[in-house]
């Protein structure tokens, strides 16, 4: 696991919200600032007792979602690997296709029999065996 330098561990603690916790979104941009990958934030933040909320995807959190998109749903069955599972990248990759958005994307998945897998963030390898608690 990477050990962050009290710069590094600055820039994570000013980007936690009022609970002390520290969002899918700006875990990907504390990835980037302290120079780590994106998969180490988990373990970053756990040797920190710091955890991460809100998957965009919906997988844990409390983010409001809207209604499902069918042709979201579509594009996204298109990579469905062992039955209704989506990897968490290729979510992302298909919210910035074709102008669509992260929230219709995560609200499509929240609103419908798709599971994520393979977090980016390292929060979950397999929803389906390991849900991250987020309590």
């Amino acid at each position: 696991m990477k050990q962050l330098d009290s710069t590094q561990k600055e820039l994570l603690l000013t980007n936690l919200d009022e609970k002390g916790k520290l969002s899918c979104l700006k875990a990907f941009k504390v990835a980037r600032l302290i120079g780590a990958k994106p998969k180490e934030m988990d373990g970053i933040t756990k040797s920190m007792n710091i955890k991460i909320t809100n998957c965009e995807l919906g997988v844990f959190g409390k983010l409001n979602f809207t209604e499902m998109d069918n042709k979201i749903y579509d594009k996204l069955s298109q990579n469905f690997n062992q039955g209704k599972k989506v990897d968490c990248e290729v979510a992302w990759y298909s919210a910035r296709d074709k102008g669509l958005s992260l929230k219709k994307v995560g609200s499509t998945i929240n609103s419908s029999d798709i599971q994520v897998r393979h977090c980016q963030l390292g929060c979950f390898y397999d929803e389906e065996f390991e849900k991250y608690d987020d309590a």
